[in-house]
């Protein structure tokens, strides 16, 4: 497939900080990528260069078939920028807010009818046209958020963590809403810090501090973890992990709910030597991407310290 989004030693500092740090990305036309990490990780800056709404410290990016840079109106055209805090008008009705985002896209007549009615349609919020945006529910607001921002038909659609402090089911209505408009051809580029949110993507990358430090499919990036993740149960957590973290080849002992994940060194130790040890049963399990990112930034964490 086309690239369609291009960044090549993309970088922005603020003063002493690298919010972004020499990224390097390709993301295919007509899939789902998602961009993961923590608060402070650069996932709002890196989506911000990517839609020409800062300028670069180094490097470039080049989004459906433009220099962001260089082409920037022509860029805008071809995308959709749905920011944490989209600029929904609370005293306009949803079909208001929809009026007026036409207006600024310039859609009339027959085209803003047939648009407006099968995005509602889509998103199954016709029943509340005349319903004020500020009396919607936290996932209602997203999906009218969500409709202003395609209006325009983009190619790409950028959305910031869209689905941040909106409940589980609305959560899962807005993915499928996604990928309805995937298999029609559009390419969505997501940032969330919700793990098992990106599992959903095609592809994932992991920022950390600024850096890119693993990007591929979910399945690719557990499979880095293969043997080396177990299952935990005790009755007494934290005096397992005290005493688990002591052994040799131990790498980090996480909460799971109420179990214990660990993470070791294969080439250090081994379930087996580790029960002679501790008498507890370590059941091997396929990791989380949770799991991943976490063995990944105490891996990050243990080159940047040494």
């Amino acid at each position: 497939m086309t690239s369609i989004i291009h960044a090549e030693n993309l970088t922005r500092r603020f003063g002493e900080l690298t919010a972004v740090d020499h990224l390097n990305l390709d993301v295919r036309e007509g899939e789902i990528f998602g961009l993961v990490g923590p608060d402070g990780a650069g996932k709002t800056t890196t989506m911000r260069l990517l839609c020409g709404l800062m300028d670069p410290s180094e490097g470039r990016a080049v989004v459906a078939g433009h220099d962001v840079h260089r082409d920037l109106d022509l860029m805008k055209d071809q995308i959709g920028y749905m920011a944490q805090r989209f600029g929904l008008y609370t005293d306009l009705t949803v079909a208001e807010n929809m009026a007026f985002y036409s207006d600024l896209f310039g859609i009339t007549g027959g085209e803003r009818e047939e648009l407006s009615s099968r995005l509602l349609r889509m998103t199954r919020m016709d029943p509340f046209t005349n319903r004020p945006a500020g009396k919607l529910s936290g996932g209602m607001k997203q999906k009218l958020a969500l409709m202003c921002t395609l209006l325009h038909k983009p190619r790409v659609l950028f959305l910031d963590e869209p689905t941040n402090g909106v409940d589980p089911v609305s959560r899962r209505d807005f993915w499928a809403i996604l990928y309805q408009l995937v298999r029609g051809g559009l390419t969505v580029f997501v940032a969330t810090a919700y793990l098992d949110e990106a599992e959903r993507a095609n592809r994932v990358g992991f920022l950390h501090h600024g850096k890119m430090i693993r990007c591929d499919t979910p399945a690719a990036l557990k499979q880095t973890l293969a043997g080396q993740v177990f299952l935990i149960q005790s009755k007494i957590p934290r005096e397992t992990i005290r005493d688990l973290e002591k052994q040799p080849g131990v790498l980090t002992v996480q909460p799971a709910g109420a179990d214990l994940h660990l993470f070791l060194d294969p080439a250090l130790t081994s379930p087996g030597r580790l029960a002679s040890a501790i008498p507890l049963e370590f059941r091997p399990i396929t990791p989380s991407l949770e799991d991943v990112f976490i063995a990944l930034t105490r891996e990050q964490g243990a080159r940047h310290a040494a």
